[in-house]
């Protein structure tokens, strides 16, 4: 045995002094070539000691201490070629080559130290070489399956020979850590696999000149590459366990240990046989280590341009294009919860599906809610348990064109579903077209919350619009109605008084005049605009002091006016009876009421003074001039003060107001020039 294993070494050391001579002879000035040529002198070097070692009697530690440096220059001459490392400044910096060789050096250092100052510790050495093998096992995947075509062409005897040999010396290694002693049957086998490998790591460097091969990490390079790497890791802590059980298992030792190692290896086939497994190694690696499938800023882009250019007026059209142009299919619906187990379908593209199709979505519903998953029907058809506890039935969905339910969700409830037909050609939903698909549900869940509480909103709005015209058109009824009582309490007094006749025949006039535009704005549903026209303000005011004065206290009158002003006289008419009736209301029979007009500076000055109960400035600032707040209970509507302040400013006009509690009210309405027409 010792002689065919030194013959077998023996030959590796000529075949790889004969590589030597031929890699001089190139004279490859790359650092791809002095790394080959690294590697094989220390291949060359190993092959010698080790063919000498069982007649010189050296030990054997020299070998492995020549084979730690070969497996590291084989390594970096891998790493070089995946990265295109071609000068020794690169080699210097490069990350991957830094940590190869700290963690390398870190590793060497403490098991060959552990080797050579504490006794028995030689199996941490062939734990290294486990390691260092299943690395270099890890790197030699990923160059090949990275590699295009013209490369894979020029490494894969290099591959080959590489791999063959390192495969070989990690079984070796692994059964030496586990019985803390090499196998010398499979260690003089490793001369021979070392001379066959030297013509195929010949003939790659033969077709690879410069060493430098353009990588692309696929995401199945990385798949494969975690397989093997997690092989790699259980069958080393397979290796342990082995040792361990041959340790403390006396002489049952060899045959548990072995039933453990053919054990262990049936549930790792198993487990990389299981497609469960394989999915989500697949899924874990793709989303740590690869850009998405979907660049997301396009996607959320592309949405928004569709949000803005659809139409406002049919949002839920909008939702469901958005939704379906995300994986380009033509079929899709959305419907709306209504109540519980009732379903209403707010739109169809290309879809034809009525109410009793919708009833399957109630199981779907609390499914939903629950996990908040997105469903793909075709996949629950042919995947069982993929939706556990989910009881629908697939078969009768596909017949309605129902391929993918996904979940609306608003304020953490199931508003509803998006609901797709696919392609037949188009596969099943990863999780890349999940996330899409959950962040665009997302997004368009806002956008529908928003558009019906904006609709919402525009209800609201009539209504409270509605109620506001009602309110003022109380008001005017209300004013009226204190016109005609004013007749009829005053009739048995003074029926026989010619003016007050006239005065009656003038008020009823007035009164229907007003009662004809209450009722128009009835029938239009809105206020009728305001018609400017040519007014006396003397004449106009003297007519409402005459209306107020038939209360308690009288209204004295201070006017200095020559000017007309255009203005809605019947407004303009009906805001100063208002603020002289408030005036005489706050003041007590005794009291007075005054109203100054004047014209100063082409600006129209109004004041009404009383000596009334006044006000707080908490009340002038927070409650006068508020809408529908009002002192006199049921009596009043709280709009006269405001009505009266939102006219003023109508007209470009400002109302100010002092006041004192307990000693009265200062109102003063200023309109300006531009308002006022001057007619002598």
């Amino acid at each position: 045995m010792e002689v065919i294993g030194s013959s077998g070494y023996f030959l590796a050391a000529c075949a790889y002094a004969v590589f030597i001579l031929l890699l001089l002879a190139a004279r490859n000035k790359t650092l791809a070539g002095a790394l080959v040529l690294l590697a094989a002198i220390l291949v060359f070097a190993s092959s010698l000691s080790a063919a000498l070692q069982t007649k010189q009697g050296f030990t054997l530690l020299i070998v492995l201490a020549i084979e730690t440096l070969k497996l590291a220059a084989w390594s970096l001459l891998i790493i070089c070629t995946q990265a295109n490392i071609t000068s020794v400044k690169a080699f210097i910096s490069h990350p991957k080559v830094r940590q190869y060789l700290q963690v390398w050096a870190g590793l060497s250092v403490l098991c060959w130290g552990a080797v050579l100052f504490i006794p028995g510790s030689v199996k941490l050495l062939f734990s290294l070489f486990l390691l260092l093998n299943l690395w270099l096992l890890v790197l030699l995947e990923q160059l090949y399956r990275n590699a295009d075509v013209k490369v894979k062409w020029a490494v894969w005897s290099l591959i080959i020979a590489l791999g063959m040999a390192t495969v070989f010396d990690f079984v070796l290694f692994a059964q030496a850590a586990m019985v803390n002693q090499l196998d010398f049957s499979y260690w003089y086998a490793r001369g021979f696999i070392a001379a066959i490998g030297m013509p195929l790591i010949l003939v790659s460097t033969r077709r690879i000149k410069d060493w430098s091969v353009d990588v692309f990490v696929s995401r199945e390079m990385v798949f494969y590459s975690s397989m093997l790497l997690i092989s790699g890791v259980y069958l080393l802590l397979l290796a342990i366990a082995g040792y361990a059980i041959n340790f403390f298992g006396g002489t049952w030792g060899d045959v548990i240990s072995i039933a453990f190692i053919l054990l262990g290896g049936s549930v790792l086939a198993a487990l990389l046989m299981t497609e469960r497994l394989r999915r989500e190694v697949k899924v874990f690696i793709t989303k740590h280590f690869f850009a998405n499938k979907y660049d997301y800023r396009i996607e959320w882009l592309k949405s928004i341009e569709q949000l803005e250019i659809g139409a406002s007026d049919d949002y839920y059209h909008t939702a469901t294009h958005i939704i379906c142009s995300s994986l380009n299919i033509q079929q899709g619906a959305l419907v709306k919860k209504v109540s519980s187990g009732n379903y209403q379908c707010l739109y169809q593209q290309n879809y034809r599906l009525e109410a009793d199709d919708l009833r399957c979505l109630a199981t779907v519903d609390e499914f939903c809610q629950q996990h908040g998953w997105i469903i793909d029907v075709r996949e629950l058809a042919v995947v069982e348990n993929s939706y556990p506890n989910l009881s629908l039935d697939a078969q009768a969905c596909r017949q309605k064109h129902i391929d993918i339910i996904i979940p609306i969700f608003m304020k953490k409830s199931v508003y509803g579903f998006f609901l797709l037909a696919m392609p037949p050609e188009q596969g099943l939903l990863n999780w890349e077209d999940r996330d899409l698909l959950f962040s665009i549900s997302r997004q368009l869940s806002n956008y529908l919350s928003l558009n019906e509480a904006n609709e919402s909103l525009a209800e609201s709005k009539q209504f409270d619009a509605f109620n506001r015209m009602s309110a003022f058109l109380v008001h005017d009824l209300k004013n009226i109605q204190a016109q005609l009582a004013l007749i009829s309490s005053n009739a048995k007094r003074h029926r026989d008084n010619p003016d007050f006749i006239d005065d009656v025949f003038e008020t009823v006039t007035s009164a229907t005049g007003r009662l004809d535009k209450v009722l128009t704005q009835l029938r239009n549903k809105q206020l009728v605009e305001s018609s400017k026209k040519n007014t006396d303000v003397q004449a106009l005011i003297m007519a409402v002091v005459k209306q107020r004065n038939v209360d308690k206290p009288n209204i004295s009158v201070q006017l200095a006016l020559a000017s007309r002003i255009c203005i809605d006289e019947e407004t303009f008419s009906a805001v100063l009876n208002h603020l002289l009736q408030n005036a005489q209301e706050a003041t007590n029979d005794n009291g007075w009421v005054k109203i100054i007009a004047e014209m100063i500076n082409n600006e129209l000055h109004i004041e009404i003074i009383d000596n009334g109960c006044g006000m707080s400035v908490d009340f002038i600032a927070n409650r006068l001039f508020k809408a529908f707040d009002t002192t006199k209970g049921n009596a009043g509507m709280g709009i006269g003060v405001y009505e009266a302040k939102q006219f003023i400013e109508s007209v470009d006009g400002t109302m100010q107001v002092t006041s004192q509690v307990n000693e009265g009210s200062h109102f003063k309405i200023i309109i300006p020039g531009k308002s006022i027409n001057i007619k002598k």
